[in-house]
């Protein structure tokens, strides 16, 4: 009778438990390609199991992976990738236009669901390679294609003509891009919704109004180590209602003047003025006046602000202020862990004179990927208060 018991329960295991774990990991988790045929390669009765939820399946990891190219079309191959919606090929080798004009000449099809594409780090991918498979993706909501010198304003004309419905494009690093692209992004892509430029070093201040003038729906905005810009361009800033994330780091040329228009964003949460030399008090009390949901703010570098600007802030986001880097600001002479944590009780991380403070709160926030944290508390409630190391992205931007 107990042998009887625990086939029983072995049955109960195989037919019902086991699938329904597998259907809630493949659910919540994105597995890797290599998790996938690690549980594929279990059993047969997980094999079979893991074929029949079509979730795991709709996610295709290659990251970092070498022969990205040749595995990317071969898993296209598969049917269970018919109804794929995330491609993740960042840093991935060996991925060339040919792979790219395969998967359009073989596989488009499949691709027709495709919502969100990561070149990222794909340095042997040229126009032709973004041609081929954005014609392949209309339905593409997401494209990173960060940190590729070969691509031109040729390859955001091919984004544009096959798909619509881009609301996060990537083009960091890509520094063949011209005034150009800014055009077209600003005349096709009005609800974009997240838009990363750093270090496109031929941007004028033209294309970035152009971009400010139309893409009202835009959340985040980064411009990271772009020094060319002006206040002509960066006071047009105020039309971003629905701003959330702003990068200026090494906005040399930002004035008090500029930086007042973003106090027009009410929903601004992170602000990144690394490096903005010539801002003073004047700006950070505009700011302070307006941006009253700031949660992270950086203003490493910059000597022209005082514990005047600190005040202002105060009074304005103490409750909601969680990180803050005053590195290098040397009219800031309230810099002290305790004057600090007096001024902003809810701040978790800090930098001042050349060390990060981390109050509380082990998980340090990176200035350049920064994600709002929906438990903050004051530090003097925190658990365990040992300051430690604090990872931040304030370096000089050099493009």
């Amino acid at each position: 009778m107990a042998g009887e018991g625990e086939q029983q329960q072995d049955e109960v295991w195989r037919k019902d438990t086991f699938p329904r774990v597998l259907a809630l990991v493949s659910t919540r988790l994105r597995l890797s390609l290599r998790d996938v045929y690690s549980l594929l390669l279990v059993s047969p009765s997980c094999y079979r199991s893991l074929l029949s939820h079509p979730t795991p399946w709709q996610h295709l990891d290659l990251r970092e992976m070498n022969k990205a190219g040749e595995k990317l079309i071969s898993a296209l191959s598969l049917s269970r990738y018919n109804s794929i919606r995330e491609i993740n090929l960042e840093f991935a080798q060996d991925v060339e236009d040919k792979h790219l004009i395969i998967l359009k000449n073989k596989f488009s099809q499949s691709l027709q669901f495709l919502e969100s594409l990561n070149l990222n780090g794909c340095q042997k991918i040229f126009d032709e390679g973004v041609e081929a498979i954005t014609y392949a993706c209309p339905n593409l909501k997401t494209f990173s294609i960060y940190w590729n010198v070969r691509i031109t304003d040729s390859s955001v004309k091919h984004l544009v003509k096959s798909c619509k419905g881009i609301t996060n494009l990537n083009l960091s690093g890509c520094k063949s891009i011209s005034d150009q692209s800014l055009y077209i992004i600003a005349e096709n892509y009005k609800a974009v919704d997240e838009l990363n430029l750093t270090r496109c070093i031929k941007l004028t201040d033209a294309g970035l109004q152009q971009i400010l003038l139309n893409c009202f729906c835009l959340r985040s905005l980064n411009l990271y180590a772009l020094s060319s810009f002006t206040d002509k361009a960066y006071k047009n800033l105020s039309f971003l209602k629905n701003l959330r994330f702003l990068d200026l780091c090494g906005a040399q040329n930002l004035t008090d003047e500029g930086l007042s228009s973003i106090s027009a964003c009410k929903d601004l949460v992170s602000l990144n003025l690394t490096w903005c030399v010539r801002v003073t008090d004047v700006g950070i009390l505009a700011v302070a006046q307006g941006c009253k949901s700031l949660e992270l703010l950086s203003l490493f570098g910059i000597v022209g602000v005082t514990d005047k600007c600190l005040k202002a802030l105060s009074n304005s986001c103490s409750r909601t202020l969680t990180t803050l880097d005053v590195n290098g600001c040397v009219g800031i002479k309230r810099r002290s862990h305790e004057e600090l944590l007096q001024l902003f009780p809810y701040l978790h991380c800090f930098k001042v004179k050349g060390s990060s403070k981390n109050s509380g709160n082990s998980h340090v926030i990176s200035l350049s990927r920064f994600r709002s944290d929906s438990t903050k508390k004051p530090i003097s409630e925190a658990d365990g208060a040992d300051p430690g190391a604090a990872a931040s992205s304030t370096s000089s931007p050099v493009a």
